[in-house]
């Protein structure tokens, strides 16, 4: 089967197209100027570009002023041009837990004659995080968007430690480790199905109360660590 990937360039998205079963042909991403998007993930999604080019698979890009339930029109838009340029017959999602996302992309899907392919769909965090780390994934914390998460957590890689210490979040605070609950944002700098990885040259911080986000303002593919 022929899927385009939803892609944000984090670590659901990429994990899922590590997950599935098929043969990916496209990635799709939506741009959102609402950097509160109930649907798609925000911070550094300019970096798809980048990332589609270290992948070595062509990008549908569409922009979406990124009002709630308008967007799906958008993002409706950037599925049927994917089914029209590579006959994709599915679309696979990093969904794990927000039925708000899954189902509207469900339907989207049942509208355009398309499977829903959801590989990270109900597992369980642990196991998700453990096997970024295990896959060798690069992934960086580019969004937090709960207390007690701070600007610290910015630019901090995904490891052993902070697999631990996000389990123990979940258990204090209740939030969740892989960030279903809009809690933190992620970038891939590396993954297995890279040619190249993402090197940052320039970065800044924004922050407001309880929020703060890593703005990668220029990035460049670098050979792949030995």
């Amino acid at each position: 089967m022929k899927l385009g990937v939803l892609f944000s360039g984090g670590k659901d998205s990429c994990l899922a197209m590590r997950r599935a079963e098929g043969k990916i042909v496209c990635l799709i991403t939506v741009v959102s100027k609402n950097p509160e998007s109930y649907m798609f993930h925000t911070p550094n999604v300019h970096l798809t570009k980048l990332q589609a080019e270290a992948i070595g698979l062509p990008l549908v890009s569409v922009n979406t002023e990124g009002k709630k339930e308008e967007e799906l029109k958008d993002l409706a838009e950037a599925i049927s041009e994917a089914k029209e340029k590579y006959g994709i017959e599915g679309v696979v999602t990093g969904a794990v837990e927000s039925v708000y996302q899954s189902s509207r992309i469900a339907k989207i899907c049942d509208e355009l004659g398309l499977a829903c392919v959801n590989p990270l769909w109900k597992k369980e965090p642990r196991e998700l995080l453990d096997e970024l780390l295990k896959e060798g994934f690069k992934v960086i914390i580019s969004g937090v968007f709960a207390p007690p998460l701070d600007r610290s957590w910015l630019g901090k890689e995904l490891d052993k430690e902070m697999v631990r210490k996000l389990l123990a979040l979940k258990e204090s605070h209740g939030i969740s480790p892989v960030g279903e609950g809009g809690e933190i944002e992620t970038t891939v700098l590396d993954a297995p199905f890279f040619s190249k990885r993402i090197e940052v040259v320039q970065k800044d911080v924004f922050e407001e109360k309880n929020s703060a986000v890593l703005i990668i303002r220029k990035a460049r593919l670098a050979k792949k660590e030995i």
